[in-house]
């Protein structure tokens, strides 16, 4: 039995429900979540190997002996008996505890619901992504990996998105016989010079399977007088050069990201089987963990090549380092609940205590890299919520061990060392003292870590009332938000998509109808792909909503008598949100004087914008907006009875190419610049969006029943109408939810123009143009009504 857990007979009864509930807990396992198609589920863990040893029958009064093996050797089957025993205090408050830490994690957004949905929505963002990169006719794939992805994050560590573009057109070859005609061929390179990781790419020609001799691309570099490398740093210069107009890059290893907590990392997928990969499936045979289908699946999975050198290296400016980052995924999709809350108490430790001691040197893959090994050597069944402390500490053992040999191997590829050129030898030895520490002292350290107030929690002022109504109510509001906050913020992106689609679509030089059924085209084709399809069909609702609406007002410029069709058609894109291409509908009755049918549509729009309703816009960031609280209030009418039903609002937005279906006064915001000037003060993003047309729903919303109820003449509701949108545009509240201000303020503005109080009108159009004094129509509206007022 040496190397078995050994539990008492009344241990295992006690536990049994327990056992039952941790393995339907590993129906996450199964969640290797379309990383690659095809990946078969992963099956529950079994474990037919294990090395923990608990030694139940040395039991004190007041104290468990745990005997834990922490052996990191791994060059070989024939070592993985060797066991290296070290014995742990385990106070017998550890399980309550264990308990109270997983309901805290439960209450600061920890809980699986919760983990599931991150993982949902980035995997439908990177989709999203995918197909945004299509629709531009670049071949390449995204993927979302770390730890907004993976689900292993809190609002209180305030995770960083990662995003890694593969480029699918080169052709990386690990031999010659993986030449292709007519792409940019790269040989992969690697001798006993290079840094274990690290690999060079010699250029190949395109046209004959030979080695490139020219310098003919400003990314080639000559490694000696025969072989012409393609450089990583090059590489990278290459894609800031394509960011420089779009504001502050920020470059931090592979990454070059312009949008700020993002790393944006470039790089090239590697079909070809490793010898990396391979030796670690090898390895990695007949354990209990990662499971038989895993590796299966890893066989396949491609890994990426991500333009960084060792910094050490001769050739760190043209190095390219192996990463293994879809096989990460995977393992990571196979940890159950309980293994997700240690790697995140892990990762509150690294950001809350180990900063303190070494700064920002210990990384979230540091703490991965301990949970693999953790896993690998600690028998499932003790992955249970009662001994999460203990498992806590297990991890700390490993973490020591590797400190104490001054190097944490990689997990999957040999010979790398984690702790090189991030932490010093004077860091490591630092970090050491305080794991010592923090095992010694039982993790009492944990009550003063004030990320998420997590000590504040477990001292039990926020968690007096758990498992009572209060605290219940509390955990699913917080949930409801977190799951709130990440649809808001995946229809945030798509509208960023979609807005630089349409940005080349009103491009005066483009023959914008045939751009458009371009991308339709395109569109439709991925639909097909059943893990594209549901964004497919999003884009394809938005991108023929715009092609109706432009086609509508083309034929209200020509007074076509097939309008009627159009209008019909607006009923298959009328469900993307709550108001904008309603609204848009009812614009378009009012411009051709189907007054009485715009009324009906916008009292079925006032209808369902309810109070709760969040504006979402692609153009802008409102700052505070998308805080905790502010998702939880809109929510908080529901939480009593746990039911909620999320509703978004999209900002209405006319191309010039649709101006015919907007009201007249919108036809100045298309053309918001008085001089070419203010044309060139326009930041990257504002250029996509500018010479349109751009106004909240809501404020449109008044605006438009202001102009219908006036035409049909009924006096009462056209001056209701008023006041309310001259009410809720000065309302100091709504400031947080308006997107557009000065455009609301050019609409009420406007109305205080028709009903002839032009001081009234002038007073808005100035406070409007307090906001943006310069791409603001209300520079327009003021010369207007200054003529007005002077005649």
């Amino acid at each position: 039995m040496s190397g078995l857990l050994r539990l008492s007979p009344g241990y295992l009864r006690q536990n049994r429900t327990r056992l039952e509930q941790m393995e339907d807990e590993h129906d996450t396992n199964k969640r290797t979540v379309d990383c690659l198609s095809g990946t078969p589920a992963l099956p529950r863990e079994t474990g037919t190997r294990n090395k923990v040893l608990v030694a139940c029958s040395k039991l004190s009064h007041a104290v468990r002996r745990g005997c834990v093996n922490l052996d990191p050797s791994r060059h070989s089957n024939k070592r993985r008996n060797q066991h290296l025993v070290t014995f742990l205090q385990i106070p017998e408050h550890f399980p309550a505890l264990s308990i109270r830490i997983s309901q805290v994690l439960d209450d600061i957004g920890a809980g699986k619901c919760t983990v599931m949905k991150r993982r949902v929505t980035y995997l439908l963002r990177e989709r999203m992504c995918t197909l945004d990169e299509h629709l531009f006719g670049s071949n390449s794939a995204c993927f979302h990996f770390g730890s907004q992805s993976e689900g292993t994050t809190t609002p209180g560590l305030n995770s960083d998105i990662d995003l890694l573009r593969s480029y699918n057109r080169a052709n990386i070859m690990t031999d010659w016989r993986d030449w292709k005609a007519e792409m940019d061929n790269l040989l992969m390179l690697h001798d006993y010079n290079t840094p274990p990781q690290q690999y060079l790419l010699q250029v190949i020609m395109r046209d004959t399977p030979e080695p490139e001799t020219r310098l003919c691309d400003d990314r080639f570099v000559r490694k000696d007088s025969v072989t012409v490398l393609f450089s990583s740093e090059q590489w990278k210069k290459e894609i800031e050069q394509q960011m420089k107009d779009r504001g502050e890059i920020t470059k931090q290893g592979p990454s070059v990201s312009d949008i700020p907590n993002w790393d944006i990392v470039s790089a090239f997928h590697v079909c070809q089987p490793l010898p990396e990969i391979q030796h670690w499936i090898e390895r990695c045979i007949g354990r209990h963990w990662p499971p038989a289908q895993l590796l299966e699946a890893a066989w396949v999975a491609p890994s990426f090549l991500v333009p960084v050198g060792h910094h050490d290296s001769d050739f760190k400016r043209e190095e390219w380092r192996l990463s293994p980052n879809l096989i990460e995924r995977m393992l990571m999709f196979s940890f159950n609940m309980i293994q997700i809350k240690c790697f995140i108490v892990l990762k509150l430790i690294k950001q809350s205590l180990f900063k303190k001691m070494v700064g920002e040197c210990i990384t979230s893959f540091h703490c991965k890299t301990v949970m693999f090994y953790t896993i690998e050597r600690t028998h499932p069944s003790l992955w249970m919520e009662d001994n999460l402390m203990f498992l806590i500490l297990l991890c700390l053992q490993v973490l020591r061990k590797w400190l104490r040999l001054g190097s944490l191997p990689h997990y999957i590829i040999k010979g790398v060392n984690l702790f090189d050129g991030k932490l010093s030898v004077v860091q490591q030895r630092r970090l050491l003292q305080y794991v010592n520490f923090l095992i010694k002292n039982n993790l009492q350290d944990l009550f003063y870590i004030n990320i998420d107030k997590l000590g504040y929690r477990l001292q039990g002022c926020g968690i007096r009332h758990i498992g009572q109504a209060g605290g219940v109510l509390r955990r699913i509001c917080v949930n409801k938000s977190i799951s709130l906050m990440l649809t808001f913020e995946r229809l945030e992106r798509f509208l960023i998509h979609l807005k630089i689609n349409t940005y080349n679509v009103q491009n005066p030089n483009a023959f914008t109808e045939q751009n458009i059924n371009s991308k339709l085209r395109t569109c439709f084709e991925h639909s097909r792909n059943p893990q594209l399809k549901k964004v497919a069909l999003e884009f394809i609702n938005h991108l023929y909503a715009l092609r109706n609406s432009m086609q509508s007002s083309k034929c209200l410029r020509l007074r076509n008598h097939v309008f009627s069709v159009l209008i019909r058609r607006f009923k298959y894109s009328l469900n993307t949100d709550v108001a904008s291409n309603r609204l848009k509908l009812a614009s378009v009755l009012y411009c051709c004087g189907h007054l009485q049918a715009a009324v009906r549509v916008l009292e079925d729009v006032e209808r369902s914008y309810h109070s709760k309703v969040k504006a979402v816009c692609g153009f802008r960031v409102i700052e505070g907006d998308r805080d905790l609280h502010v998702f939880a209030n809109i929510i908080s009418d529901n939480c009593d009875n746990g039911l909620y039903e999320p509703q978004f609002a999209f900002c209405v937005k006319f191309v010039r190419e649709e101006a015919y279906c907007a009201p007249y006064i919108l036809w100045f915001e298309m053309n918001r610049n008085m001089t070419e000037e203010e044309v060139a003060q326009r930041h990257y993003s504002d250029k996509h969006w500018m010479d349109s047309a751009e106004v909240d729903a809501l404020p449109f919303l008044y605006y438009l029943q202001y102009l219908t109820y006036g035409g049909l003449g009924e006096r009462d509701k056209q001056l209701h109408a008023f006041g309310i949108l001259e009410s809720y545009t000065c309302d100091l509240r709504n400031k947080i939810i308006m997107f557009h201000d000065e455009t609301a303020l050019n609409l009420l503005g406007h109305c205080y123009e028709m009903e002839g109080d032009y001081e009234g009108a002038l007073d808005y159009y100035e406070e409007s143009l307090s906001f943006y004094d310069t791409n603001n129509a209300a520079n327009w509206h003021v010369q207007r009504v200054q003529r007005l007022i002077s005649t």
